[in-house]
Protein backbone atom coordinates (compact mmCIF):
# COMPACT_ATOMS: atom_id res chain seq x y z
CA UNK A 1 0.00 0.00 0.00
CA UNK A 2 1.31 3.47 -0.88
CA UNK A 3 2.85 5.33 2.02
CA UNK A 4 3.61 2.20 4.03
CA UNK A 5 7.11 2.12 5.52
CA UNK A 6 8.80 -1.26 5.12
CA UNK A 7 9.88 -2.95 8.34
CA UNK A 8 13.66 -3.34 8.73
CA UNK A 9 15.06 -6.81 8.21
CA UNK A 10 15.52 -8.11 11.73
CA UNK A 11 17.19 -11.33 10.59
CA UNK A 12 20.23 -9.61 9.04
CA UNK A 13 22.19 -6.42 9.54
CA UNK A 14 24.45 -4.17 7.49
CA UNK A 15 28.24 -4.75 7.56
CA UNK A 16 28.87 -1.55 9.53
CA UNK A 17 26.45 -2.64 12.23
CA UNK A 18 27.87 -6.16 12.30
CA UNK A 19 31.43 -4.81 12.66
CA UNK A 20 30.41 -2.74 15.70
CA UNK A 21 28.66 -5.65 17.36
CA UNK A 22 31.67 -7.89 16.76
CA UNK A 23 34.11 -5.31 18.12
CA UNK A 24 36.01 -4.99 14.81
CA UNK A 25 37.18 -2.02 12.80
CA UNK A 26 35.71 -1.94 9.32
CA UNK A 27 39.00 -3.00 7.72
CA UNK A 28 39.26 -5.93 10.12
CA UNK A 29 35.66 -6.89 9.40
CA UNK A 30 36.22 -6.84 5.62
CA UNK A 31 39.33 -8.97 6.01
CA UNK A 32 37.45 -11.45 8.20
CA UNK A 33 34.79 -11.74 5.49
CA UNK A 34 37.47 -12.28 2.81
CA UNK A 35 39.12 -14.98 4.90
CA UNK A 36 35.80 -16.76 5.37
CA UNK A 37 35.74 -16.13 9.12
CA UNK A 38 32.44 -14.24 8.85
CA UNK A 39 29.76 -15.56 6.53
CA UNK A 40 27.60 -13.07 4.65
CA UNK A 41 24.35 -13.36 2.70
CA UNK A 42 23.17 -11.37 -0.33
CA UNK A 43 20.87 -8.44 0.26
CA UNK A 44 17.50 -9.24 -1.32
CA UNK A 45 17.10 -5.56 -2.11
CA UNK A 46 20.31 -5.49 -4.13
CA UNK A 47 22.24 -3.41 -1.60
CA UNK A 48 25.29 -5.65 -1.26
CA UNK A 49 26.11 -8.24 1.37
CA UNK A 50 24.61 -8.49 4.84
CA UNK A 51 25.33 -10.54 7.95
CA UNK A 52 22.75 -12.83 9.45
CA UNK A 53 21.90 -12.37 13.12
CA UNK A 54 22.53 -16.06 13.60
CA UNK A 55 26.11 -15.60 12.32
CA UNK A 56 26.76 -12.80 14.80
CA UNK A 57 25.39 -14.96 17.61
CA UNK A 58 27.66 -17.82 16.54
CA UNK A 59 30.77 -15.63 16.62
CA UNK A 60 29.85 -14.05 19.93
CA UNK A 61 29.51 -17.51 21.43
CA UNK A 62 33.04 -18.64 20.52
CA UNK A 63 35.80 -18.96 23.13
CA UNK A 64 37.75 -15.83 23.94
CA UNK A 65 35.45 -13.59 21.93
CA UNK A 66 36.27 -10.99 20.65
CA UNK A 67 40.04 -11.32 21.25
CA UNK A 68 40.36 -14.58 19.34
CA UNK A 69 38.63 -13.11 16.31
CA UNK A 70 40.80 -9.98 16.39
CA UNK A 71 43.96 -12.09 16.57
CA UNK A 72 42.98 -14.00 13.46
CA UNK A 73 42.66 -10.80 11.42
CA UNK A 74 45.62 -8.91 12.92
CA UNK A 75 48.04 -7.67 10.27
CA UNK A 76 51.61 -6.40 10.56
CA UNK A 77 54.13 -4.70 8.30
CA UNK A 78 57.75 -5.55 7.63
CA UNK A 79 59.31 -4.33 10.87
CA UNK A 80 56.74 -5.81 13.20
CA UNK A 81 56.63 -9.01 11.15
CA UNK A 82 60.39 -9.35 11.41
CA UNK A 83 60.13 -9.12 15.18
CA UNK A 84 57.45 -11.80 15.30
CA UNK A 85 59.68 -14.14 13.30
CA UNK A 86 62.88 -13.09 15.07
CA UNK A 87 64.65 -12.12 11.85
CA UNK A 88 66.03 -8.89 10.48
CA UNK A 89 63.79 -6.67 8.30
CA UNK A 90 66.13 -7.37 5.40
CA UNK A 91 65.69 -11.13 5.77
CA UNK A 92 61.94 -10.70 6.15
CA UNK A 93 61.76 -8.66 2.92
CA UNK A 94 63.84 -11.27 1.10
CA UNK A 95 61.47 -14.04 2.16
CA UNK A 96 58.46 -11.99 1.03
CA UNK A 97 59.97 -11.01 -2.32
CA UNK A 98 60.88 -14.63 -2.98
CA UNK A 99 57.22 -15.54 -2.44
CA UNK A 100 57.47 -17.43 0.85
CA UNK A 101 55.44 -14.86 2.80
CA UNK A 102 52.16 -13.86 1.16
CA UNK A 103 50.75 -10.37 1.81
CA UNK A 104 47.06 -10.03 2.57
CA UNK A 105 46.71 -6.27 2.14
CA UNK A 106 48.67 -3.25 0.99
CA UNK A 107 48.47 0.51 1.02
CA UNK A 108 50.49 3.43 -0.28
CA UNK A 109 51.97 5.85 2.22
CA UNK A 110 52.27 9.59 1.67
CA UNK A 111 55.43 9.03 -0.36
CA UNK A 112 53.49 6.57 -2.57
CA UNK A 113 55.66 3.75 -1.30
CA UNK A 114 53.88 0.41 -1.19
CA UNK A 115 53.46 -0.95 2.33
CA UNK A 116 52.65 -4.66 2.38
CA UNK A 117 50.73 -6.18 5.30
CA UNK A 118 50.77 -9.81 6.42
CA UNK A 119 48.64 -11.90 8.72
CA UNK A 120 50.44 -12.11 12.03
CA UNK A 121 49.02 -15.58 12.61
CA UNK A 122 50.57 -16.88 9.38
CA UNK A 123 53.97 -15.41 10.21
CA UNK A 124 53.99 -17.18 13.57
CA UNK A 125 53.10 -20.45 11.87
CA UNK A 126 55.89 -20.01 9.30
CA UNK A 127 58.46 -19.29 12.00
CA UNK A 128 57.36 -22.24 14.13
CA UNK A 129 57.66 -24.72 11.25
CA UNK A 130 60.98 -26.53 11.70
CA UNK A 131 61.36 -27.05 7.96
CA UNK A 132 61.77 -23.27 7.58
CA UNK A 133 64.57 -22.96 10.15
CA UNK A 134 67.34 -22.79 7.52
CA UNK A 135 65.57 -19.84 5.86
CA UNK A 136 65.47 -17.82 9.07
CA UNK A 137 69.09 -18.09 10.13
CA UNK A 138 72.47 -18.33 8.49
CA UNK A 139 73.34 -17.51 4.92
CA UNK A 140 70.52 -16.97 2.43
CA UNK A 141 70.29 -19.90 -0.04
CA UNK A 142 72.15 -19.27 -3.30
CA UNK A 143 69.05 -19.66 -5.51
CA UNK A 144 67.20 -17.05 -3.49
CA UNK A 145 70.13 -14.64 -3.65
CA UNK A 146 70.43 -14.95 -7.43
CA UNK A 147 66.75 -14.40 -8.12
CA UNK A 148 66.48 -11.49 -5.72
CA UNK A 149 69.56 -9.94 -7.30
CA UNK A 150 67.80 -10.21 -10.69
CA UNK A 151 64.87 -8.18 -9.32
CA UNK A 152 62.44 -10.92 -8.36
CA UNK A 153 59.45 -9.66 -6.35
CA UNK A 154 56.44 -11.95 -6.07
CA UNK A 155 54.56 -9.82 -3.55
CA UNK A 156 52.18 -8.20 -6.09
CA UNK A 157 51.44 -11.51 -7.80
CA UNK A 158 50.93 -13.32 -4.50
CA UNK A 159 48.55 -10.60 -3.36
CA UNK A 160 46.55 -10.98 -6.60
CA UNK A 161 46.47 -14.74 -6.23
CA UNK A 162 45.18 -14.42 -2.70
CA UNK A 163 42.66 -11.72 -3.55
CA UNK A 164 41.15 -13.66 -6.45
CA UNK A 165 40.50 -16.43 -3.95
CA UNK A 166 38.61 -13.93 -1.76
CA UNK A 167 36.54 -12.73 -4.71
CA UNK A 168 35.70 -16.21 -5.97
CA UNK A 169 34.56 -17.24 -2.51
CA UNK A 170 32.09 -14.36 -2.51
CA UNK A 171 31.01 -15.11 -6.09
CA UNK A 172 29.82 -18.56 -5.09
CA UNK A 173 28.17 -20.51 -7.92
CA UNK A 174 27.25 -17.46 -10.02
CA UNK A 175 29.28 -17.72 -13.27
CA UNK A 176 28.83 -14.02 -14.08
CA UNK A 177 30.17 -13.02 -10.65
CA UNK A 178 33.05 -15.47 -11.13
CA UNK A 179 33.88 -14.05 -14.56
CA UNK A 180 33.64 -10.46 -13.28
CA UNK A 181 36.02 -11.27 -10.42
CA UNK A 182 38.61 -12.59 -12.86
CA UNK A 183 38.08 -9.72 -15.31
CA UNK A 184 38.68 -7.06 -12.66
CA UNK A 185 42.28 -8.27 -12.22
CA UNK A 186 43.00 -8.30 -15.96
CA UNK A 187 44.07 -5.43 -18.16
CA UNK A 188 40.99 -4.02 -19.97
CA UNK A 189 42.60 -4.83 -23.33
CA UNK A 190 42.77 -8.52 -22.34
CA UNK A 191 39.10 -8.47 -21.32
CA UNK A 192 38.11 -6.97 -24.69
CA UNK A 193 40.19 -9.62 -26.45
CA UNK A 194 38.52 -12.48 -24.57
CA UNK A 195 34.98 -11.06 -24.34
CA UNK A 196 34.33 -9.47 -27.72
CA UNK A 197 30.59 -8.84 -27.24
CA UNK A 198 30.05 -5.30 -25.85
CA UNK A 199 26.78 -6.29 -24.12
CA UNK A 200 28.56 -9.09 -22.28
CA UNK A 201 31.33 -6.70 -21.20
CA UNK A 202 28.72 -4.23 -19.97
CA UNK A 203 27.10 -6.98 -17.89
CA UNK A 204 30.52 -7.95 -16.50
CA UNK A 205 31.01 -4.35 -15.38
CA UNK A 206 27.68 -4.42 -13.57
CA UNK A 207 28.79 -7.57 -11.73
CA UNK A 208 32.28 -6.20 -11.05
CA UNK A 209 33.34 -6.57 -7.39
CA UNK A 210 34.69 -3.61 -5.47
CA UNK A 211 38.48 -3.55 -5.29
CA UNK A 212 40.35 -1.73 -2.50
CA UNK A 213 40.49 2.01 -3.16
CA UNK A 214 43.79 3.86 -2.94
CA UNK A 215 43.48 7.60 -3.45
CA UNK A 216 41.25 9.57 -5.76
CA UNK A 217 40.56 7.99 -9.17
CA UNK A 218 43.18 9.13 -11.65
CA UNK A 219 45.65 10.17 -8.97
CA UNK A 220 49.24 8.84 -9.03
CA UNK A 221 48.48 6.70 -5.97
CA UNK A 222 45.39 5.21 -7.59
CA UNK A 223 47.27 4.52 -10.81
CA UNK A 224 50.08 2.81 -8.91
CA UNK A 225 47.61 0.69 -6.97
CA UNK A 226 45.81 -0.29 -10.17
CA UNK A 227 49.12 -1.41 -11.61
CA UNK A 228 49.69 -3.67 -8.60
CA UNK A 229 46.18 -5.10 -8.86
CA UNK A 230 46.48 -5.97 -12.57
CA UNK A 231 47.95 -9.28 -13.69
CA UNK A 232 51.26 -8.63 -15.44
CA UNK A 233 53.37 -11.80 -15.69
CA UNK A 234 52.78 -13.75 -18.93
CA UNK A 235 51.85 -17.08 -17.35
CA UNK A 236 49.61 -15.32 -14.82
CA UNK A 237 47.84 -13.37 -17.57
CA UNK A 238 47.39 -16.56 -19.58
CA UNK A 239 45.80 -18.31 -16.60
CA UNK A 240 43.36 -15.44 -15.96
CA UNK A 241 42.42 -15.24 -19.65
CA UNK A 242 41.78 -18.98 -19.87
CA UNK A 243 39.67 -18.93 -16.72
CA UNK A 244 37.67 -15.95 -18.01
CA UNK A 245 37.00 -17.62 -21.36
CA UNK A 246 35.92 -20.87 -19.72
CA UNK A 247 33.63 -19.17 -17.20
CA UNK A 248 32.06 -16.98 -19.88
CA UNK A 249 30.97 -20.11 -21.78
CA UNK A 250 29.10 -21.28 -18.68
CA UNK A 251 27.62 -17.83 -18.09
CA UNK A 252 26.33 -17.61 -21.67
CA UNK A 253 24.60 -20.98 -21.40
CA UNK A 254 22.96 -20.32 -18.04
CA UNK A 255 22.07 -16.63 -18.24
CA UNK A 256 22.82 -14.78 -21.50
CA UNK A 257 23.73 -11.12 -21.07
CA UNK A 258 20.74 -8.76 -21.34
CA UNK A 259 20.36 -6.94 -24.62
CA UNK A 260 18.09 -4.11 -25.76
CA UNK A 261 14.77 -5.18 -27.27
CA UNK A 262 14.78 -5.17 -31.08
CA UNK A 263 13.12 -2.16 -32.66
CA UNK A 264 9.75 -2.90 -34.30
CA UNK A 265 9.90 -3.15 -38.09
CA UNK A 266 8.46 -0.17 -39.99
CA UNK A 267 5.04 -0.90 -41.56
CA UNK A 268 5.40 -1.28 -45.31
CA UNK A 269 2.94 0.63 -47.57
CA UNK A 270 1.46 -1.88 -50.10
CA UNK A 271 2.46 -1.25 -53.67
CA UNK A 272 -0.40 -0.37 -56.09
CA UNK A 273 -1.60 -3.28 -58.23
CA UNK A 274 -2.25 -1.08 -61.31
CA UNK A 275 -1.23 2.31 -62.51
CA UNK A 276 -3.59 5.04 -61.29
CA UNK A 277 -5.75 6.71 -63.85
CA UNK A 278 -4.55 10.20 -64.83
CA UNK A 279 -6.44 13.02 -63.22
CA UNK A 280 -7.97 15.44 -65.77
CA UNK A 281 -9.36 18.90 -65.28
CA UNK A 282 -13.18 19.22 -65.43
CA UNK A 283 -14.58 19.87 -68.91
CA UNK A 284 -15.43 23.48 -69.70
CA UNK A 285 -18.09 24.86 -72.11
CA UNK A 286 -16.67 25.58 -75.58
CA UNK A 287 -15.97 29.19 -76.25
CA UNK A 288 -18.08 30.88 -78.96
CA UNK A 289 -16.11 32.02 -81.98
CA UNK A 290 -15.44 35.72 -81.95
CA UNK A 291 -17.86 37.85 -83.99
CA UNK A 292 -16.69 39.70 -87.04
CA UNK A 293 -15.50 43.20 -86.42
CA UNK A 294 -18.01 46.01 -87.38
CA UNK A 295 -17.57 47.90 -90.66
CA UNK A 296 -15.42 51.00 -90.54
CA UNK A 297 -17.22 53.98 -89.12
CA UNK A 298 -19.92 51.92 -87.44
CA UNK A 299 -20.12 51.36 -83.77
CA UNK A 300 -20.89 47.96 -82.50
CA UNK A 301 -24.54 47.21 -81.67
CA UNK A 302 -25.46 45.61 -78.48
CA UNK A 303 -28.42 43.72 -77.15
CA UNK A 304 -31.83 43.27 -78.88
CA UNK A 305 -31.54 46.45 -80.96
CA UNK A 306 -28.37 45.27 -82.53
CA UNK A 307 -29.90 41.91 -83.30
CA UNK A 308 -32.95 43.50 -85.11
CA UNK A 309 -30.75 45.78 -87.14
CA UNK A 310 -28.69 42.83 -88.25
CA UNK A 311 -31.94 41.11 -89.28
CA UNK A 312 -33.08 44.16 -91.36
CA UNK A 313 -35.95 44.96 -89.07
CA UNK A 314 -36.89 48.10 -87.30
CA UNK A 315 -38.54 48.15 -84.00
CA UNK A 316 -42.27 49.02 -83.94
CA UNK A 317 -44.29 51.40 -81.76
Amino acid sequence: MAGTIAKPDRLTCAPSRAARELGLRRGEFDLAVNLGLIRTVPDEGGGGRRVARAEIDRLCGEDRFPDALRERVATVGTNEGAKLMDVTPTRFTSLARFGLLVPVRFYLNRYRTVVWLYLAEELRQFASDKSNARLLTGRTPAEMRERLRAGMDRRPRNWRGRHIGFLLRQAGDDPWAHAAAVACLLDPADVVDVVEDPYERAHLNRCRPRLPAHGEPGSPAADRAQELMTASEPDEVAWFRADLAHTMETARRQHPAPRPAPEPALQQVPAPTSAPEPVTAPAEAPLAPPSAPPPPGQTPSHGLLGWLRRRGRRPTG
